[in-house]
């Protein structure tokens, strides 16, 4: 079952003028994407900086409004939405970024962070968002006693984990992962990409995956998307599409992989 469908999306900024009387310069950063991606599974989206992921993240989360080309979770535009409706619906799509350190606000508790979604989205009593939050932290690897602890006092990698118990906290269908490995030690990677499978598989999360990091992607994706310059060059079964890459871009990409 198909759970987010993008067709033909779009995206360009206006930069400013150069001087008054000059029209105002476009970027193109998305150019008539398309793609789907079925409940339960995993796609990830790699290219080089400046190749269009991270606005593609934005326009899946409807923090950002396309120039043209929709957005369906489940069906529905998030696009054509009024305010009330998308944050009816934002329980059911989550994202985890990719500075750890950065995503928590050093201020509040680990119970605060992680329940915030809960009261936000489902205005959540104390008792159910202690409840929930406790379940979920559990569910990465951390303890209940630590709910009351604030960021400075983990790691990188459980702050990660802090992060992605946020996310799973609405019990979202799918979550946007931008690049969230990619700020940890090479150690920790691995720990992390785990997580989230093993949590896959327990929850049925569908992931969207954004990564400039090919043998991330080759780990933990069903399929991948290749993105240049904001346009669609590539895709297919990373384990295939990585051995045996047909666009010269992608031959690039994998070139430049220390090893590749």
């Amino acid at each position: 079952m198909t759970l987010l469908a993008v067709e033909d999306l779009s995206k360009r900024y206006r930069l400013p003028r150069e001087h008054l009387l000059a029209a105002a310069p476009e970027v193109q950063a998305l150019q008539e994407v398309s793609f789907t991606l079925a409940a339960g599974r995993s796609l990830g989206i790699v290219g080089e900086s400046g190749s269009g992921k991270s606005t593609l993240a934005r326009l899946v989360m409807a923090l950002e409004s396309p120039s043209s080309g929709r957005v369906l979770l489940g069906g529905t535009d998030l696009h054509t939405l009024t305010r009330a409706e998308l944050r009816r619906v934002r329980a059911r799509l989550q994202m985890v970024f990719q500075d750890p350190y950065g995503s928590l606000d050093p201020r509040r508790t680990v119970l605060q962070a992680v329940a915030e979604p809960l009261a936000v989205l489902h205005g959540a009593g104390r008792a159910e968002q202690r409840e929930r939050a406790a379940e979920v932290l559990d569910a990465v690897g951390l303890r209940a006693s630590d709910l009351g602890k604030y960021p400075h006092e983990f790691s990188g990698g459980q702050r990660q984990r802090i992060a992605i118990a946020r996310a799973l906290v609405t019990r979202p269908e799918l979550i946007v992962a931008d690049e969230p490995v990619s700020a940890l030690d090479v150690s920790v990677q691995a720990q992390v990409l785990n997580l989230m499978q093993d949590l896959q598989e327990r929850y049925g999360v569908t992931y969207l995956f954004i990564s400039h990091d090919l043998a991330v992607v080759d780990l933990v994706c069903d399929e991948v998307i290749v993105l240049q310059q904001g346009r669609v060059v590539e895709r297919g079964n990373p384990r295939t599409l990585f051995r045996r890459p047909q666009h010269p871009y992608t031959q690039r990409l994998l070139a430049a992989v220390p090893g590749g």
